[in-house]
């Protein structure tokens, strides 16, 4: 059994502790919070052994009458992989810490990919985590793009990639961002960065990418346009993606017509948190004209990655060397089919 460290209990970190305490090769040894809140709480209501990530803030937990086992550097010493889920930027700077302490570590998309020197995706490059004691997971939108892309590319052979994302403005419990009335550029100087975050796992794709912030926190939604070397049919790039291991295919017809209502299908699913940790590409959508393909897809930010950060957990520590058979096991852990 690995054990596993969860630094920063919030939108990622509780989802990756979920994830990991159902599968049957790893274990969660215990979670941090900055902060006592009501997230650190449930932490503890879940049986998650909670730690002080700032070792000056263990007092501010005990007057709050929530329980912290020590602080980050006692949870090192239990841990054989941490998993950083701190808010962007923090985590280049724990990575030292790590390192003194001799355990892997995982960062998340909002950390550079100089941080790890390795951007991962399962599908697309499992084999270069084994072992590694480094790995930074691409961001929702970038794993998003990254499963499309890969499958399609090795079927095809992709000439270049156009894609403008839409974006949610922010998470739905995450009250200080905007925009309220407003669609905004996201950045205003293009391209965007999602397409140089693809080539840190496809660097031999010719991608760029544009987005825009709207005021809506529930799912990113993605509009693409693919040339290929060989020009396949929309069956032939229906065929492909169908057998995409988390790639659900989603229909108009279904009254499936906007982010929300794949939101209230998860729900109905009785997913946790109404989490879709899989691509929605709305078939329908799927078209080729004049040798180029166009369609939709839909993105969960809070759970797109969660499924990857447990099979990088895997590589790292050499309990599987087949992306496809940790793919398949974390998939049926979690109840994906």
């Amino acid at each position: 059994m690995i054990k596993v460290a969860i630094n920063g209990y919030g939108t990622i970190g509780k989802r990756v502790a979920d994830a990991v305490s159902v599968q049957d090769d790893m274990e969660i040894v215990g979670v941090t919070k900055r902060h006592p809140g009501f997230e650190a709480r449930h932490a503890v209501e879940k049986g998650y052994d909670l730690y002080a990530a700032l070792p000056e803030k263990q007092d501010d937990f005990r007057k709050t009458g929530i329980d912290v086992m020590g602080t980050i550097h006692d949870l090192l010493e239990k841990a054989d992989i941490i998993v950083d889920c701190t808010p962007g930027g923090i985590g280049a700077g724990n990575k030292p810490t790590y390192k003194k302490a001799g355990v892997k570590a995982i960062f998340e998309g909002g950390e550079k990919h100089d941080v790890a020197g390795f951007s991962f995706n399962a599908e697309c490059n499992y084999e270069g985590a084994i072992g590694r004691d480094f790995v930074r997971i691409v961001s929702c939108n970038t794993t998003g793009l990254c499963r499309v892309i890969h499958p399609l590319n090795e079927a095809f052979g992709v000439k270049k990639v156009r894609a403008v994302l839409v974006r949610r403005a922010a998470d739905p419990g995450d009250v200080k961002k905007g925009p309220i009335n407003a669609i905004i550029p996201d950045p205003i100087k293009l391209p965007s960065h999602h397409g140089p975050d693809v080539k840190t796992v496809l660097p031999e794709i010719d991608i760029t990418t544009m987005a825009i912030k709207i005021p809506t926190t529930l799912m990113h939604l993605h509009t693409l346009n693919m040339v290929f070397n060989s020009v396949p049919g929309a069956d032939d790039v229906k065929a492909v993606l169908q057998k995409g291991p988390r790639i659900r295919f989603i229909s108009a017809a279904d009254g499936l017509t906007s982010t929300a209502s794949i939101i209230e299908m998860a729900r109905d699913m009785g997913r946790p948190r109404y989490d879709v940790w899989e691509n929605c590409i709305w078939e329908d959508s799927i078209d080729v004209e004049g040798g180029e393909l166009y369609f939709f897809q839909a993105i969960h930010q809070e759970s797109t990655v969660i499924l990857e950060n447990v099979d990088a957990i895997r590589a790292m520590t050499n309990l599987e060397r087949s992306a496809e058979k940790s793919m398949q096991k974390t998939n049926r852990a979690m109840g994906l089919v």
